[in-house]
């Protein structure tokens, strides 16, 4: 069985990456679609599992 943190982890992933891909249209800087894809794929779901991880204990 998949662990919900991981469960978390890999749907913002998809989510960081059609974003990323979707602010190209928007937008021709490679630094905010960089910046979209670390903010959303990596820093939101270490942010919700950080938060989860400390109000069940």
């Amino acid at each position: 069985m998949i662990s919900k943190e991981t469960q978390i982890v890999a749907v913002f992933v998809i989510l960081g990456i059609a974003l990323s891909y979707a602010s190209t249209t928007v937008t021709e800087s490679t630094v905010v679609q960089i910046a979209v894809l670390i903010g959303v794929g990596v820093i939101a779901p270490t942010l919700i599992n950080e938060w989860r991880t400390n109000s069940t204990t």
